[in-house]
């Protein structure tokens, strides 16, 4: 069954006691026991709830995986692998990871005896280099967020494999449709399916994908322990959008290769990053482990973060928003916004200056997204007279 088809129809049978083509919103936070002592089925809506099976189920299936669970956030996924470290350990992380990521790491989970190492995983040697006794975890973004630099996986997972080191893959910028780490040898994958799964930015949510029974069950433990699950409403969001991924996947990256194309053109523009262009530094890499390139964009404007300001309030298509992966056109000030946890020192030396800004570049008419930016690069350079 092809992707499409998969997303669609896997875990989404009509319902069995009405015919419902649509999975039902199992509105309810408990079940029906037949006797004491004997489970079968629901029981409690924290543990388990048919809307959020009929997800992971799917989600699962997207990503070629055996075993899917669903979160509240994708912060809630990322803790929930957290909870697989214990006292002591040390984890290696790619140093351009989105910033609540790293505020969870670098702020919450260092007061617990966790160590993190954070380096550029393009490196192999740095990685290798960094594997101490007691590194339990490699977490990598691919590709990553802001920067859209790619790590290689399936090299990683060999350079870490003898180490009893485990893989977490942050998939969430090329989705299941564009990428699918599993098959490239990592051992979980993490979503904000609030991202490019859900779609419409209208629900937060979060998802872990895994083969290996032992690590879903310990998963699957910390899910329930804890209790960062999504609610039924949520799943359903999910769901539906879910069903067109595909479709909107091509036009987020048929439009934003051609956003990439036109910043590059641009005077007030030093660097623009994305995968596909063929002056990427690793646009081989992406060609070879992504079957695309993705709807996100960075570029980094000269004269700072007053050009930055300027051309952000000079768009009316383009919104200034935190998020990314629906439908509408979004602008993202990095600096300042999603890696604002990350001190000022770190973020520069990372590339994350004040002029850089993220596109989260949308299904409109791509013509209508050209002129929106044209006009918006105009009132920039004639405002600030930038010399080129």
């Amino acid at each position: 069954m092809k992707f499409s088809t998969k997303a669609i129809h896997v875990g989404q049978e009509p319902d069995p006691s009405t015919g419902a083509i649509m999975t039902p919103i199992y509105q309810t936070s408990t079940f029906a026991q037949s006797e004491i002592g004997v489970h079968k089925g629901y029981e409690y809506a924290r543990t388990h709830n048919p809307t959020r099976t009929a997800l992971e189920t799917c989600l699962a299936s997207l990503e070629n995986g055996k075993h899917g669970l669903a979160f509240a956030s994708g912060m809630a996924a990322t803790s929930c692998v957290g909870n697989l470290l214990k006292a002591g350990s040390h984890v290696i992380v790619g140093e351009d990871v989105y910033g609540g990521t790293y505020r969870l790491f670098a702020k919450v989970l260092t007061n617990y005896n966790i160590e993190f190492t954070f380096l550029d995983t393009r490196n192999l040697n740095l990685v290798k280099q960094a594997i101490k006794p007691n590194t339990k975890m490699l977490w990598i973004e691919t590709p990553t967020n802001p920067l859209l630099r790619l790590a290689d996986i399936k090299s990683l997972v060999n350079t870490v494999k003898s180490y009893n080191i485990i893989t977490v893959v942050d998939n969430t910028f090329a989705s299941p449709y564009f990428q699918n780490p599993l098959d490239l040898g990592a051992d979980i994958v993490v979503h904000s399916t609030t991202k490019y799964i859900g779609g419409h930015s209208d629900v937060v949510g979060g998802a872990i994908v895994v083969n290996d029974e032992n690590l879903y069950e310990e998963l699957k433990f910390h899910q329930n322990a804890v209790g960062g699950i999504p609610g039924p409403m949520d799943c359903f969001l999910v769901l539906r959008g879910l069903k067109t991924l595909s479709l909107r996947a091509r036009e987020h990256e048929k439009n934003a290769l051609a956003i990439a194309k036109f910043l590059k053109a641009q005077k007030s523009v030093e660097s623009v990053y994305y995968p596909g262009l063929p002056d990427h530094p690793q646009h081989d890499l992406a060609k070879t482990q992504m079957r695309g390139f993705g709807g996100m964009v960075s570029f980094v404007l000269k004269g700072g973060y007053e050009s930055a300001n300027l051309l952000s309030k000079s768009t009316k298509i383009f919104t200034l928003a935190e998020s990314l992966g629906g439908i509408e056109s979004l602008i993202c000030h990095p600096s300042s916004m999603t890696h604002g946890s990350i001190p000022e020192k770190d973020r520069i030396e990372r590339g994350i200056v004040d002029g850089l800004l993220r596109f989260s570049v949308g299904i409109e008419d791509i013509d209508d997204l050209i002129n929106d930016l044209d006009f918006a690069f105009n009132v920039l350079e004639n405002n600030l007279r930038i010399k080129v």
